[in-house]
């Protein structure tokens, strides 16, 4: 049952949809097609930046797919860094069928991808999750060195989530599901950034705050105001790629 119950309330995947994207999208996208820990194919985009700067291997939310990532795409890679988003299982062009320890895997084959095949040293990488991705990339950092880790929309838990969504009912007892993100916070000691918007109502404020005080230092918050859940980095602006660059730069260069 817990199983059924996680595709209709924690996963949402959309299937591809095939367009020329990179025409679309006016950057470099490269097709990438690697495998996932236990051997699942997998598909992603990678742009390359410049070669001083940073690469952000970025774990996505919990719907859609990478095209729905694209513009966001677009402006961290004019930002002069490369990027790599991947699909999870089920996802997009992506095979299998999404589950907690399948996206787990999922985000390892896609460090290994950059580490193994495209030989990228792990001092250079930063670990971006948002929404549901921040708790792959939190679980990612408690395996794998990087440089830093950037969570944004954030949740300590799905416990949590369903919690506020649900009257405190225990929705999340039917769930498999849990993403505890909080579990793995005391193990990490790296640099990290967390990022919430303060009108975020699918995942309020508060639960981001959660995070933030479960987290070893070094840690920052940054508040964006008037962001909701997937909106923060247009409403945050050149504001939030300033702040984005800047945590990036320094955890490399830390």
């Amino acid at each position: 049952m817990s199983g059924i119950l996680d595709r209709f309330f924690v996963f949402h995947p959309d299937p591809w949809d095939d367009r020329d994207w990179q025409q679309r999208s006016g950057i470099p996208l490269e097709d990438v097609w690697f495998s996932s820990a236990d051997g699942t194919k997998l598909f992603g985009w990678y742009v390359e930046g410049f070669a001083d700067r940073p690469v952000i291997l970025w774990c996505h939310g919990n719907a859609g797919n990478v095209i729905n990532r694209l513009d966001n795409l677009a402006r961290l890679f004019r930002s002069a860094f490369s990027v790599f988003v991947f699909d999870y299982r089920g996802y997009g062009r992506s095979q299998g069928r999404p589950s907690e320890e399948g996206l787990y895997l999922d985000a390892i084959g896609a460090y290994d991808y950059l580490t193994r095949t495209r030989m990228i040293r792990p001092e250079r990488l930063i670990l971006f999750g948002r929404s549901l991705g921040a708790a792959v990339a939190g679980d990612l950092a408690a395996q794998n060195p990087a440089a830093g880790l950037v969570l944004e929309s954030s949740f300590p838990s799905i416990e949590a989530v369903a919690k506020v969504h649900y009257g405190g009912l225990p929705l999340h007892w039917l769930l498999g599901a849990e993403f505890r993100l909080i579990d793995r916070l005391p193990s990490l000691s790296l640099p990290k950034l967390i990022i919430h918007g303060d009108r975020d109502d699918i995942i309020p404020l508060a639960l981001g705050r959660q995070v933030f005080d479960g987290s070893l230092p070094p840690k920052s918050f940054y508040v964006i105001p008037g962001a909701g859940h997937n909106n923060t980095y247009v409403v945050g602006g050149s504001a939030y790629f300033s702040r984005f660059a800047e945590f990036a730069l320094s955890a490399v260069r830390s």
